[in-house]
């Protein structure tokens, strides 16, 4: 018989201030041991904009260990038209959401704070890459040579203005964001998921990063760490953060505007030892008798649905 064969995701990010800001206002997470992998852009005066896209960053990775390996009741509507996954990442979010605007709301100094997010979950069982985020920091796929953003940014310039001509259109700014946590109670998240290959490359990263490097800049970064660019090249942990510290670098070297954030995860499919034969997924799911709101599904764009909290 032969042996089993797992699949895994390896991660390592990077966060830089850039070169134009006094702050850093990004934040990331990284939690292997539960596939969670979050990124942050945070925004508001006198460091509330760090203080919101922290608080996003914990309460989404919080969610996540209070979920892990047991039963649990979920805390707000179980949505019965998206996966476990997808249910996930709209709920831990939009308690994000709640968090920092019920904070800005009793704190003087920060009031107004918000924060973009996308965050990824990776499904061993499923081997899919579930990807939810608010605003315009990024998810990128990069895969046989080839770069595929994920999401779609949550800004003035991607809104629909039939009125406007392509002239008009090309002058509106093109960091201004039409969505974000902390703004109202609750928020729309866009969901989507990606099935996921050995030697793929994920990456998140804050528009620090994706306003200073165009797809194919990233995508040649990336592919300097593939030998002889073949995707399937193993990337270590170390080469991984390589990697995000190179992009970074790129980015500064391009003026450095923002602040910068690039996590990058590998897909690792091999063999499987009989010691390491466990899950540490999320455990079953109830829906809870007390849950309140909803959160209704709908397609909004090729391969992404949108749900509200």
């Amino acid at each position: 018989m032969g042996r089993a064969t797992s699949i895994r995701a390896i991660a390592a990010g990077i966060s830089d201030v850039g070169r134009q800001r006094e702050h850093n206002e990004d934040s990331y997470a990284i939690d292997d041991e539960h596939g969670l992998f979050v990124v942050a852009d945070g925004m508001g005066g006198h460091s509330a904009g760090d203080v919101a896209s922290k608080l996003a960053t914990s309460t989404i990775s919080d969610f996540f260990r209070t979920l892990a390996g047991e039963d649990v009741t979920w805390p707000t509507h179980f949505d019965r038209t998206l996966s476990d996954e997808e249910n996930r990442l709209l709920t831990s979010i939009g308690i994000a959401n709640r968090r920092i605007f019920e904070t800005s709301q009793s704190t003087r100094s920060l009031a107004g704070m918000g924060t973009t997010v996308v965050g990824a979950h990776f499904s061993v069982k499923k081997k899919r890459m579930f990807v939810g985020h608010v605003g315009d920091s990024r998810a990128y796929r990069i895969r046989d040579g080839a770069i595929q953003q994920l999401t779609r940014d949550h800004s003035l310039v991607n809104e629909p203005f039939p009125e406007l001509s392509e002239a008009e259109r090309a002058e509106l700014p093109k960091n201004v964001i039409t969505r974000a946590l902390g703004m109202q109670d609750n928020v729309v998240v866009d969901l989507t998921s990606d099935e996921a290959r050995d030697g793929d490359v994920y990456l998140l990263c804050s528009d620090g990063l994706s306003g200073m490097l165009s797809d194919e800049v990233i995508l040649a970064e990336v592919m300097r760490f593939q030998k002889d660019g073949e995707a399937a090249q193993v990337l270590t942990r170390k080469e991984l953060e390589e990697l995000c510290s190179r992009l970074v670098q790129r980015a500064n070297e391009a003026g450095g505007e923002d602040n910068i954030t690039a996590l990058a995860i590998r897909i690792e499919e091999g063999e499987l030892a009989p010691s390491s034969r466990r899950s540490t997924e999320p455990g079953p799911m109830t829906s809870s008798s007390s849950a309140h709101g909803g959160a209704t599904a709908s397609e909004s764009g090729k391969g992404i649905k949108s749900a509200r909290t």
